[in-house]
């Protein structure tokens, strides 16, 4: 069973080693302490362990962006990314919601589709030769 909450400061060393797993070192650990600090980082624990995690900001033209997504890789094409982007839709402090992901990121390119998220625009020149691809979803407000 999984469970999605907001991190704690307790759980930074076990993020931080996640995030190391995925980038090669812990070049993040300071931003996951303020994402966490700032209550705007979940996390989905799966069996005690956590297997993922999502930070976001509101300062993208003062909507939602999910910044940064990270699935642990033994448990990746599992739904944890699926789990982690629906949560935050959910919960999600503005209406708009935006992230993005390199053009050669195929794998979450097919998340952002499954969760019905659209094609919003591209960013040329942050990593040279792979555009960022912008997307963008509409949370559903209930009456």
């Amino acid at each position: 069973m999984s469970v999605i909450d907001l991190a704690t400061l307790e759980q930074v060393d076990e993020l931080c080693l996640i995030d190391q797993e995925v980038i090669g070192d812990l070049s993040r650990k300071d931003t996951i302490i303020k994402a966490i600090q700032d209550k705007r980082c979940f996390i989905q624990k799966t069996d005690s362990t956590i297997a993922g995690f999502l930070i976001f900001t509101t300062d993208f033209f003062e909507y939602s962006f999910i910044s940064l997504i990270i699935v642990k890789p033994s448990v990746r094409r599992k739904g944890v990314a699926t789990d982690l982007l629906a949560y935050f839709v959910d919960k999600a402090p503005t209406s708009k919601i935006f992230s993005s992901t390199n053009s050669s990121n195929t794998p979450m390119q097919k998340v952002f589709d499954l969760t019905g998220f659209k094609k919003s625009g591209y960013i040329e020149n942050l990593d040279e030769g792979d555009p960022e691809i912008i997307y963008f979803k509409m949370k559903k407000v209930c009456l």
